[in-house]
């Protein structure tokens, strides 16, 4: 063999050694960083020493996700005694102005996001069905889940974007209860945006404040997914500095505990006190990912660790944080919603939190706090974290009123069809509104809730086409005279229950077309109508009219207002760049 060839072919095994070298190391050390995982893990180590200052990074640094170049850098800060809520977080919300969207980065390849599929609600005639009946909804999970598809320079599949919950992610100007009422009730009409033909409905409700100081005694069970799938920047790493943020709000007289799962559940923490920071946190600091997920096996023993410390006077409540991906032990939908359910009735409500991306399971998660008599949150950076367990604490942690449901009554005289925009998953039966043993939504302290219905008036020839049902043999479709002699378009009623109560309340309050025009209308109205207008484009809605990214920019400008948090100025930069997204399409 020629000498030379000879020197090649060594020099080439030489190379090709050295660039499988890296590759060995790294397999190695995964190895040995996943026993060791699991060992802590399992072992639960004591959370006996204060945590270590911490520098708090929100965006996502994993090759999995896109680049966002920030221009401004969030800081860290001290822990311990110390509010780390003042670590450099600001008071507003952040600005989509703020972010250059990088879309030629590479997104993860196998995406197992999970969204139940919604089917718009349709208009109906109301001769035929007079009621529409549904159950109040506070989650604001599908608006920050939203955000993160825009800022990773994508838009979200339709299923991901609930209308309802994009227009409750803000708050409105509606007036505090009176006396000892839990929520007012607010309606405004006024012309629709998009189809010139058709009315708009405002419905708003609006839950007591109630300050942080005078909160009851909570008894919170802390439920963590340290599995390997949560060992991303903006899974447990956010996990852990959100419930930082959380705990810092937290008295003597609230009790802690920590229960994390993996390929096993175990309690890091037992029952704690407040006001002991130092332990609370070291608990959480010294959290590592790794195993496979047994969430059914984690939330039996977080409830079951609520129950035997319940507080027969306070707030008890599991807070689960996840990205939904129960993979081991009770994983079945079914027999997680009836383990729920079942501690739901001995008063231990659900808060879901959900964090992460590509295996991303919100249709679970929706389904377990709607069940749970809790309210469900996606937190895709430490500022939503915030928002969420900070400034809207009472609403998250505290139930002011449950199974709160909304039944409106159509004047057949005023109005010849009606459509609810959003609640696709939270229908009722009409009979359902009257009957007490029939779940429903929960409305927490400050929490505001808003439903939008689009009408036809009765004279209108809407380009909308009516489902046609043939006129009844043996019932009157004669309107009542008195309808005609009513200036009511509609009636609104709704039926809630005291937090710990078995009985109903109703209010009832009737609705009057005052003939304000839009440009007249509320700020509240127009901004509202904005967001409905906005998710309908991003759903391509059948019933979006002549909805456009340009009429969504014209009436948030004009209805933004003070906009003191900046969440409204948030939404308006947030459409900007889902125009150009949709415009590169």
């Amino acid at each position: 063999m020629n000498r030379k060839n000879v020197k090649f072919d060594l020099l080439s095994q030489i190379k090709i050694l050295l660039g499988l070298f890296p590759l060995l190391m790294l397999i190695a050390c995964g190895s040995q960083s996943e026993t060791t995982e699991q060992e802590q893990i399992s072992s639960a180590p004591p959370a006996s020493t204060p945590p270590t200052p911490a520098t708090l990074n929100i965006t996502p640094q994993s090759s999995r996700f896109s680049r966002i170049k920030e221009g401004a850098t969030r800081g860290g800060g001290t822990r311990g005694g110390q509010k780390s809520a003042d670590m450099a977080l600001t008071q507003t919300a952040p600005s989509f102005s703020q972010f250059e969207i990088d879309s030629t980065v590479e997104l993860e390849s196998s995406n197992t996001e999970e969204y139940n599929l919604i089917n718009d609600n349709p208009f109906k005639a109301v001769k035929n069905n007079p009621l529409s009946t549904f159950s109040i909804d506070v989650d604001t999970a599908s608006y920050s889940n939203l955000r993160r598809f825009i800022t990773e320079g994508r838009l979200p599949p339709k299923d991901a974007v609930r209308i309802e919950e994009l227009i409750n992610y803000f708050t409105y100007d509606y007036p505090q209860p009176e006396a000892n009422n839990p929520f007012s009730l607010t309606t405004e009409i006024s012309d629709s945006p998009w189809n010139s033909q058709h009315k708009l409905v405002h419905v708003g409700i609006q839950g007591k404040d109630i300050v942080t100081e005078n909160l009851p005694p909570s008894n919170l069970v802390f439920l963590l997914d340290v599995s390997g799938s949560m060992n991303t920047s903006n899974k447990l790493p956010l996990i852990k500095s959100a419930f930082q943020l959380l705990v810092d709000e937290l008295t003597e007289k609230d009790t802690v505990s920590i229960v994390v799962y993996a390929g096993a559940a175990g309690v890091v923490l037992p029952p704690t006190k407040g006001n002991e920071k130092d332990k609370i946190l070291a608990a959480i600091n010294n959290l590592e990912a790794g195993g496979s997920t047994a969430g059914g096996e984690g939330i039996k023993l977080a409830y079951d660790l609520a129950k035997r410390f319940y507080q027969s006077s306070g707030n008890n409540r599991v807070i689960l944080a996840t990205d939904g991906d129960f993979n081991v032990g009770v994983s079945s939908d079914a027999e997680l919603v009836r383990m729920i359910e079942n501690y739901r009735d001995e008063g231990i409500f659900l808060t879901v939190l959900g964090f992460g991306t590509g295996n991303f399971k919100d249709a679970k998660m929706e389904q377990l706090a709607n069940k749970g008599n809790g309210n469900y949150a996606y937190i895709d950076n430490l500022l939503e974290a915030k928002k969420v367990l900070v400034t809207e604490m009472g609403g998250t942690l505290l139930t002011i009123a449950k199974d709160v449901k909304i039944q409106v009554e159509f004047n057949p005289a005023k109005v010849q069809a009606y459509r609810l925009i959003g609640y696709e998953n939270r229908l009722l039966r009409s009979q359902d509104f009257n009957d007490d043993t029939k779940d429903a939504g929960e409305l927490g302290a400050g929490h505001s809730v808003t439903a939008l219905y689009e009408v036809i008036p009765v004279g209108v020839e809407s380009n909308v086409k009516l489902p046609e049902v043939d006129e009844l043999r043996y019932q009157d479709n004669q309107v009542e005279e008195a309808a005609y002699n009513s200036d009511e378009l509609m009636l609104v009623k709704l039926r809630y229950k005291e937090p710990k109560g078995t009985i109903s309340e109703l209010i009832k309050q009737p609705v009057v077309d005052e003939g304000v025009s839009l440009d007249n209308a509320s700020n509240d109205f127009k901004f509202a109508a904005a967001v409905a207008q906005y998710g309908m484009i991003l759903r391509d809605s059948e019933y979006k009219g002549d909805a456009s990214f340009n009429e969504v920019l014209k009436l948030a400008n004009e209805s933004k207002g003070l906009d003191l948090e900046g969440y409204r100025s948030e939404f308006i930069n947030m459409v900007e760049s889902s125009q150009k997204l949709m415009e590169k399409k």
